[in-house]
């Protein structure tokens, strides 16, 4: 059995029987699937694999639900190791140069939907692509990102979008694609979009960023380019900002940003006013 998907451009392949019904479990993906009859030719291919590579170096550790995950290398690529507690664990895996990225363990959604995520990122990367821990909006046919970290109240300020301001839609609210192609900079939806369920097979081109701070009135200013930088940075996947090979990309792929996209800061309550202040901000001439 193979499925063949469409993700920000770049189509990939889903191949084997369980592997296929597993990933069809997962809302997200449907409106990414391709018909059977397509006969592109895919960037990369996601199989089942068989015992997993050891760990040879460990880059970056971190944790969500009951997972502690590692992220490394072993001696011929990249791995990734997902352990629940008190389960057996879940792996994926690229060996450098190969278009197959390999996956095994406990078949638990909360498990492969992640290792989804970051294989598709660690395959992309080299083509200007990476998915930006935001909730994106769309309005006069542009996408604009609000980054902050975990609580600061990013879905509350698009939700808020949404009810004051008349065509404003979200596009995605929790990991949107960025890629920069033919001169531009696009956000695509993705699979995942955390717990808003948002999964829109569609680009839009990104206007501008915005990093969101509570605060007890509401503010915008707009950022220098170095400020800008520190703005998205910690929004970047951090899975690749310990090798160097990868981060170089993260590094390109910022850079191209910041010169063709416009950053502010915006310090707000959880209140129209705030939504309104950033609209009018961002789109002088249309809020």
């Amino acid at each position: 059995m193979i499925h063949k998907y469409l993700v920000a451009g770049h189509i990939f392949v889903v191949e084997g029987d369980k592997i296929c019904r597993m990933v069809s479990q997962i809302a997200g993906f449907k409106p990414f699937l391709l018909d059977k009859d397509n006969t592109s030719e895919p960037l990369f291919r996601f199989v089942e694999g068989q015992t997993a590579p050891l760990m040879q170096q460990a880059l970056y550790h971190f944790d969500y639900e009951d997972v502690h995950g590692i992220f490394g290398r072993y001696n011929e690529g990249y791995l990734l190791h997902l352990q629940p507690q008190d389960k057996e664990a879940f792996c994926l895996w690229h060996q450098d140069g190969d278009k197959d990225v390999q996956m095994n363990g406990l078949w638990e959604v909360y498990l492969y939907r992640f290792a989804l995520w970051l294989g598709f990122g660690l395959m992309t990367l080299p083509y200007h692509t990476v998915a930006i821990h935001s909730s994106c909006i769309l309005y006069q046919g542009k996408a604009v990102l609000f980054l902050g970290e975990s609580g600061t109240g990013k879905s509350t300020h698009t939700r808020l979008w949404r009810e004051h301001i008349a065509g404003a839609t979200l596009l995605n609210d929790d990991s949107p694609i960025i890629r920069i192609e033919e001169g531009k900079v696009w956000a695509y939806g993705s699979p995942w979009s955390g717990k808003t369920p948002c999964y829109k097979a569609e680009r839009h081109e990104l206007t501008a960023c915005v990093r969101l701070s509570q605060g007890p009135e509401n503010i915008i200013k707009k950022l220098s380019v170095l400020q800008a930088y520190g703005a998205i940075h910690p929004s970047c996947p951090p899975e690749f900002a310990y090798d160097n090979k990868l981060y170089d990309h993260v590094g390109s792929f910022i850079n191209h940003l910041l010169s063709s996209t416009r950053f502010y800061h915006l310090s707000c309550l959880p209140n129209a006013e705030a939504a309104q202040l950033s609209c009018q901000s961002i789109f002088p001439n249309e809020a």
